[in-house]
């Protein structure tokens, strides 16, 4: 979330030196305000972004619910789960957030990447007392 409020900050502090300088070289404001308040998009596609991935970790399995209007919900038994990796960029570890990397044993196979978790190490520790617990 802290990324889209910066996103929103530099957007606004963007779209008003472009009205600015679109002013100093005569451009009319019914031109330049509407192509500064269009900054204000690509903060607020992050933001739609963001908003349609949720993840949920319950006793028995894990719950990827992806998409805005139709969704789509993704089961990873946790009986099926062999692995839980942590991984962090240098600035995602200066936020406090990164990547809980999930390797299964479904028919599919492969690896889930649970992005940008806030405090990963604690929810890759939940689930992995969660599969001690279940052995």
């Amino acid at each position: 979330m802290i990324f889209i409020k910066l996103g929103y900050a530099l957007a606004v502090i963007a779209a008003i030196a472009l009205v600015v300088l679109l002013a100093w070289v005569s451009v009319p404001p019914y031109i330049s305000v509407p192509l500064a308040l269009a900054l204000l998009l690509i903060p607020a596609y992050y933001h739609l972004r963001r908003n349609m991935v949720r993840y949920t970790l319950t006793d028995s399995k894990i719950e990827i619910d992806t998409g805005l209007i139709a969704r789509t919900t993704r089961n990873i038994p946790l009986t099926k789960i062999q692995d839980v990796t942590v991984s962090a960029t240098i600035p995602q570890r200066i936020l406090g957030f990164g990547d809980v990397i999930v390797d299964n044993a479904s028919d599919m196979g492969g690896t889930t990447v649970l992005n940008n978790i806030s405090n990963p190490r604690h929810y890759a520790d939940l689930l992995l007392r969660e599969l001690r617990r279940r052995q």
